[in-house]
């Protein structure tokens, strides 16, 4: 992956995508796919805002049902079954586990019912297993962290997990293998016009301040939250925020659907590269979009909800990292004023503005991709372009080849992962680190492998207690787009977000970069600087 900006200016398009998170991801790379030529830009990093800030789950949302939103429950589990399919390095299997306390919100008959609910929207699919019932004794052994003085019993139900920011960064790389030109750190600066309708836009090159002016005749805003700047936007844009923050190791194989008793808001504790992923919070958002910071009393609020649930409490020392984004949600002209914002619908829908910018508002990381389907056949029919969509049962660019069928895919990726764990383990690396080489690469991994075997010092930990070797940080350092410090150690690496790194740790890795990188000893320090300024706050 090759930044180049000088290819914007040197060509038309017919299609430029501005924001490069999942939506813009997405779109870009079905566009290209069925042969449109694509420009695909984003003003900071791939995934640089709330695409690497979400749950990091490919799911359902079964506390949808609870909504009625039965559709968009169906929708998401079917692009769920999908995507396990055809990115099985990308997108895993992870069941939940509900306990029902004798207060719980919901009991054990109306949970059951949901459940079914759930299973009988996913009739048909093959990759996960359907609920299961456990009583008080069996549920407490499954999860002996949970105090269990009051509880009844509980269930276990199927969903996914994924690494959201390597998700976009791995579609970015499929839509410039499909001819799309991607550019990160160069932002939209002005539309350009021709009789009153879009035609291009004036660009700026944030690390060389150069103006480029790039045409095209369509124009597609996946910007999240700073579609709240753009006077053109369609009027019916919610902000939320969510935090989520990165906790102790509990031994968690499975995840954790929990209801926070103050209130009745779901929130999770899932099990991230060792530790504990627990959020998030979902409140109404009115202040800067340029840095989201996490809000103190949503921290709060966190730490009160699962301490409700431990047998051990945990305190704000326990806390290892944290971060925030903002969604832009489809706000409802009839929704309730005085409800959560938790309750608004994930539901998305594509606006056109009267210059013929269209607008890709609300949405989920599961459902993106029909989503940006729907974006492309828009794009086409403008176009008069009849192609259909060419993502749909497509293998993911860095899944395994050795299945052509992605219905069978799981069964061979099953074997290969195998064969490419115990190769990494001759090799020195890990169980634990090999088992995340391989979701985090996919078929990119014995590349790396084989950079070990020309320099075995690469199978070490970049930090002892994470399972993230120092192959993977030179390849990424030299292969994938990295402009900064923080782009390398938060979205590709999520190093920031899941130690406590020291300024020494942060010289160690700037310096060990610095030679792909070429960075002399000034630019290290700024890039460290740049990096402590980030500790605490989302990117």
């Amino acid at each position: 992956m090759n930044r180049n900006p000088e290819r914007l200016d040197s060509q038309a398009f017919d299609l430029l995508v501005c924001g490069g998170g999942i939506y813009g991801a997405w779109t870009a790379y079905d566009a290209a796919l069925r042969g449109l030529s694509v420009a695909l830009i984003d003003q900071r990093d791939w995934g640089g805002a709330t695409s690497s800030a979400s749950s990091k789950l490919v799911h359902g949302g079964l506390r949808y049902l609870e909504q009625f939103e039965f559709k968009l429950v169906r929708k998401t589990l079917t692009e769920r079954e999908m995507l396990m399919k055809v990115a099985p390095h990308r997108v895993w299997p992870l069941r939940f586990g509900v306990p029902v306390y004798a207060d719980s919100r919901i009991g054990l008959l109306r949970l059951k019912l949901g459940l079914m609910t759930y299973d009988f929207l996913a009739a048909g699919q093959q990759a996960v297993m359907k609920h299961r019932y456990f009583n008080r004794e069996h549920f407490a052994e499954r999860f002996p962290f949970l105090n269990d003085s009051t509880l009844k019993g509980g269930f276990t139900y199927a969903d996914a997990q994924t690494d959201d920011a390597r998700l976009v960064l791995e579609l970015v790389q499929g839509a410039i293998d499909a001819g799309a030109v991607c550019v990160n750190y160069c932002k939209l600066s002005g539309l350009l016009e021709s009789g009153q309708r879009a035609a291009g836009a004036m660009l700026r090159d944030e690390l060389t301040g150069r103006i480029l002016e790039v045409h095209a005749r369509q124009l597609v805003y996946a910007t999240g939250r700073w579609m709240a700047e753009d006077s053109q936007r369609p009027d019916d844009c919610l902000l939320t925020r969510g935090i989520h923050l990165i906790m102790p190791r509990l031994g968690l194989e499975e995840a954790l659907l929990l209801t926070a008793r103050a209130d009745g808001r779901v929130f999770f504790m899932i099990p991230w590269y060792g530790l504990t992923l627990l959020g998030t919070t979902d409140t109404s958002y009115r202040g800067p979009l340029d840095r989201i910071e996490v809000d103190e009393a949503e921290v709060d609020y966190l730490l009160n909800a699962v301490n409700d649930y431990l047998r051990t409490r945990w305190s704000r020392s326990d806390i290892i990292g944290r971060f925030a984004g903002v969604r832009v949600l489809k706000q409802e002209t009839t929704a309730d004023s005085n409800a959560f914002p938790s309750s608004v619908s994930r539901d998305w829908v594509l606006k056109t503005a009267s210059n013929g910018v269209h607008y890709s508002i609300g949405g989920k990381l599961t459902s993106a991709r029909q989503d940006a389907a729907q974006i492309v056949d828009r794009v086409c029919a403008e176009l008069n372009v009849p192609t259909p969509c060419a993502t749909q049962g497509r293998l993911f660019p860095w899944s395994p080849q050795d299945s052509k069928e992605p219905a069978t895919s799981l069964n061979g990726f099953s074997q290969w992962s195998e064969a490419m764990q115990s190769r990494a383990v001759q090799l020195g690396v890990d169980a634990e680190s090999a088992l995340w080489l391989i979701r985090r690469h996919g078929c990119k991994a014995p590349d790396i492998l084989q950079n070990i075997e020309h320099k075995p010092d690469l199978a070490a930990r970049i930090i002892p207690s994470l399972p993230l070797i120092q192959a993977d940080l030179m390849h990424c350092a030299a292969s994938e787009m990295v402009v900064h410090l923080d782009d390398l150690l938060r979205r590709r690496l999520p190093l920031l977000i899941l130690t406590k790194l020291t300024e020494a740790d942060l010289r160690r890795i700037g310096e060990e970069v610095s030679g792909v990188m070429h960075w002399d000893a000034l630019r290290v320090q700024e890039e460290i600087a740049r990096c402590k300024s980030w500790a605490g706050l989302f990117d």
